[in-house]
């Protein structure tokens, strides 16, 4: 009988490509893993991994031993889930990743929520990209992703083994100084901070490339000081070091800023909450998701 531990190990190297990789996304070191992963191919009697002195590649049968993992390890969740489902009390662990500006600002309102529910603990981690989080959730490592999306374009329910719930738009939205001679104003124009010193995202990131568009359709150069990471673009924002935009939810909250509406068109970001279907009748996770959606709406009301 096959192993279910090594199936899921199996699993996350198809999605990690490495037995590096897999060793740090599963906490154990790459000796073990490779070890496990031996110890699976003894198993299925079938060699799943070709090995050189520093790689490793699924085989043909292994790709295939990876698609049916796919299916097994789902039927195994649909198991659980239902036979929690019978207790239908919220209970365990529920593991969520989320980009950090989501992550603060969703954090508190979530746990307020679930306090009342004393055997549910949620775990938040930082999510690294988009791609790695649905790659996580799909191999069950973790429960939930928090993810954005720029096409403007709405996703459908049900991804393969996915499944999509809209929370909010997240519009982008103009942030100055605090004591900004600007900062009085409810709306902003293009053209009033055209002569602004500008901190953005560098050329290719979602809100760079949507101010880039507005600027082009207004008719507008302005110089930009370029860095990565909202945190920190916020961070010179509010030392007064220039002006910016940024999805509301990043800057909502954020001491010495002014966060003010756009008068021009200035698309913005859809954030989803992402589980495996095979999980829908978990009440944990069903109890988390919906802590969500309500804590959502509640920050975006303010918007």
């Amino acid at each position: 009988m096959l192993d279910v531990r090594r199936l899921r190990l199996l699993y996350e190297f198809a999605a990690r490509g490495s037995i590096a990789a897999t060793a740090v996304a599963t906490g154990q070191t790459a000796s073990a893993v490779s070890q496990q992963l031996t110890a699976l191919e003894k198993e299925t009697g079938v060699a799943l991994l070709e090995r050189t002195a520093r790689s490793a590649q699924l085989t043909d049968a292994g790709r295939r031993l990876v698609e049916h993992a796919g299916s097994i390890l789902d039927a195994i969740e649909a198991a659980e889930s239902d036979l929690a489902a019978e207790a239908a009390v919220p209970r365990g662990r529920v593991t969520v990743a989320a980009f950090p500006t989501v992550a603060v600002a969703l954090a508190g309102p979530i746990v307020r929520r679930l306090r009342r529910h004393r055997e549910l603990t949620m775990v938040l981690r930082q999510q690294r990209t988009v791609t790695e989080s649905l790659s996580r959730v799909r191999s069950g490592e973790i429960d939930i992703a928090l993810v954005d999306d720029w096409s403007g374009i709405r996703r459908p329910a049900t991804v393969g083994p996915l499944t999509y719930h809209h929370l909010v738009g997240d519009p982008l939205v103009a942030v100055l100084p605090a004591k900004h001679a600007l900062a009085g104003e409810s709306v902003l124009s293009a053209h009033a901070l055209s002569e602004e010193a500008w901190i953005a995202s560098p050329e290719g990131e979602p809100s760079r490339m949507a101010l880039d568009r507005l600027w082009r359709a207004e008719g507008i150069t302005a110089p930009v000081s370029e860095f990565e990471g909202l945190d920190t673009i916020l961070t010179l924002v509010a030392k007064g070091l220039g002006v910016t935009v940024a999805p509301w939810m990043a800057a909502a909250e954020r001491r010495g800023v002014a966060v003010r509406r756009v008068a021009e068109p200035l698309s913005g970001r859809d954030v989803y909450a992402v589980h495996r279907t095979a999980s829908t009748g978990r009440p944990a996770v069903m109890t988390v998701l919906q802590a969500l959606h309500q804590a959502a709406r509640k920050l975006m009301s303010a918007a």
